[in-house]
């Protein structure tokens, strides 16, 4: 039976861990893991010391990600710790597992990884479908939300950027977007249509480029991107700026 659980750890958290299953619950549509933490202590998050002093415990149950068509929630029995550092502003603290959970998480960290990437590919609505189809299923605001915790990637300098511009108020006010000619990707969204001109100046200049066709040409990797005005129609039926 032990050899068994311990099957199960490796299969269920492969990269987790000090993570014990006890036992494994399947129905229909839901499949329950009972879930504990082997860990003697854990660190205060507050002020790192560390504590094995158990002021109490109780149960979480994180939905994880699905499996063979079924829902999975962990039943994960978490123990709050005493801080043994006096000056701490932390009198107790709940252990959390790393990779796994977090503080007032209901989902794991896993997870939120998948719904994320979904959102990332389908946006909010389509994403939403998607992730009911495959047992996972959250509104679409909870999709969104998760694309918007994600950290913001880091954007290389483009050497050529294409200038259109955008319509928060058809006819009334325009803002400019600027897209990576080259990887076709937008960079930035400004809130008007002449501050790309400062917006230019300021961005870090990538390597020396060379341009033909009337393009604007660059000799000196000090000169900032060469900005490249294209006579298209914008979605909201103007042309560019």
């Amino acid at each position: 039976m032990n050899e068994i659980l311990l099957r199960l750890d490796e299969l269920l958290f492969p990269s987790i861990a000090d993570v014990a299953v006890l036992s494994v619950d399947v129905n229909v549509a839901i499949v329950r893991v009972d879930v504990r933490r082997t860990a003697a202590g854990a660190s205060c998050p507050g002020c790192g010391a560390w504590s094995a002093r158990v002021h109490g415990s109780y149960l979480r149950f994180p939905a994880d990600v699905p499996s063979a068509g079924r829902s999975v929630v962990l039943q994960l029995r978490v123990r709050r710790f005493t801080c043994r550092n006096a000056e701490c502003g932390r009198r107790t603290f709940v252990e959390q597992i790393p990779g796994l959970t977090r503080r007032n998480g209901q989902r794991t960290q896993r997870l939120r990884s998948t719904l994320a990437a979904i959102g990332l590919a389908l946006a909010g609505q389509a994403g939403s479908r998607l992730a009911a189809i495959v047992r996972a299923p959250v509104s679409r605001s909870t999709v969104l939300r998760l694309v918007d915790a994600l950290p913001e990637p880091e954007v290389p300098a483009p050497r050529v950027v294409g200038v259109d511009k955008y319509a928060t108020r058809k006819g009334r006010h325009y803002g400019t977007v600027l897209v990576d000619f080259e990887t076709r990707r937008p960079v930035d969204l400004l809130p008007d249509t002449v501050s790309h001109r400062a917006w230019q100046r300021g961005w870090p200049s990538g390597p020396e480029s060379r341009w033909s066709a009337g393009i604007v040409h660059r000799s000196s990797p000090r000169e900032p991107a060469p900005v490249l005005r294209r006579p298209c129609r914008s979605r909201t039926g103007g042309s560019a700026p």
